[in-house]
């Protein structure tokens, strides 16, 4: 709130404002198939990067750590040797993960109509 107690506004349009570098953020592919895959389970690190088919463990490490800053997400480290640590979604994850859900399932639905208007594309523009 400012100081007439008036809620603040964002534009993801204008170039200095927060929503704006969330929204990038939010956008990357990484980020959206780590939210994708933890919105039913908790997952181990090694667990993450064997079901996210060429992600490195450097990316993933970053994405993890900005996903847990941003609040989508909670590490948990157990006691155990070695030690363990899972990851799992917040109510806020949980809250953005039915949105990629939408949006994956868009995807999956549509692929063959966007491959095809790719290739009348190419055939045109070749």
């Amino acid at each position: 709130m400012n100081q007439d107690n008036a809620p603040l506004s964002y534009s993801i349009y204008a170039k200095g404002c927060p929503a704006r570098a969330f929204f990038d953020r939010l956008a990357d592919h990484w980020t959206l198939l780590i939210i994708r895959l933890l919105r039913k389970d908790s997952f181990r690190f090694n667990q993450i990067k064997r079901e996210i088919e060429g992600i490195s463990q450097k990316v993933l490490s970053q994405k993890l750590k900005q996903l847990e800053r941003d609040g989508l997400i909670t590490r948990t480290a157990f006691a155990t040797v070695p030690v363990t640590v899972e990851y799992e979604l917040t109510d806020l994850g949980h809250d953005f993960a039915q949105t990629i859900e939408l949006f994956a399932d868009w995807a999956e639905q549509n692929i063959e109509q966007v491959k095809q208007a790719q290739k009348n594309y190419d055939d045109v523009n070749a």
